[in-house]
């Protein structure tokens, strides 16, 4: 039995609270245990210079993390340059969002999508990913409410969740003891039609099987399945 007597296809406890902050377009809490992130969108009615003038939108995403998410206090990156690791899992939200969104529907407005990690316990990317599109659809039915889009221009759900080989086992949604002692690490993004958005593996070590790689997904595409239901559920849809 695993750290919190899980089984190895079991995600710990998920929990989504809706409009957390009172003046963002969209916002939740969303909680995979006791790692913890809130979400927000703000609409813009601009684009970044790249798209002025092509007639669609934009999604993007910034992460970042509390100085006490974690056991040790981590240095404030307002305070230094912004890490690779930051970098890249606002590009990985950023993309993971956009596969969902009919960006010429949007018309020429941006929604940004901020992730702040206040505690991290494993696992922040896949829960900044599946709480983003929970903000994401509610900055768009704001846009719809107030007569600046025509239509929904949300294709499909998408959800997030890791795995990893931990002992030789794979398990999903692990969680920071499990994480650190795993020998692959995992991410899988999920389309709410199963199609898969992007998937991250890396060998802490030793290369890994795709017997291996299968397995994981197969957790993932379950537990997918779960989250799915859960922001439907949410949002009411």
């Amino acid at each position: 039995m695993r750290h919190m007597e899980r089984a190895n296809n079991e995600m710990r406890p998920v929990t989504i609270e809706l409009d957390f902050l009172k003046d963002a377009e969209g916002s939740c809490l969303i909680s995979f245990g006791n790692t913890k992130v809130i979400c927000s969108a703000t609409v813009e009615d601009k684009v970044p210079p790249f798209l002025r003038g092509k007639k669609e939108g934009w999604v993007t995403a910034e992460y970042s993390m509390l100085p006490r998410a974690t056991a040790t206090r981590t240095q404030r990156e307002s305070t230094r340059p912004i890490t690779g690791r930051t970098h890249e899992i606002q590009r990985l939200i950023g993309r993971s969002l956009r596969s969902m969104v009919n960006l010429k529907a949007l018309g020429e407005r941006q929604i940004i999508i901020d992730c702040d990690v206040i505690q991290a316990d494993g696992g922040t990317r896949t829960a900044a990913i599946t709480g983003a599109f929970i903000a994401l659809c509610q900055a768009v039915k704001w846009l719809f409410k107030n007569n600046k889009i025509k239509a929904i221009p949300i294709n499909a759900q998408v959800a997030a969740v890791s795995c990893g080989i931990v002992n030789g086992v794979a398990m999903v949604d692990l969680d920071y003891n499990e994480d650190s002692s795993a020998q692959v690490d995992a991410n899988f993004v999920i389309s709410s039609e199963g199609k898969l958005i992007e998937i991250q593996a890396t060998a802490e070590g030793r290369p890994f099987t795709p017997e291996q790689l299968e397995q994981m997904l197969l957790l993932a595409q379950s537990s997918i399945a779960d989250l799915v239901k859960l922001q439907r559920q949410v949002l009411g849809i």
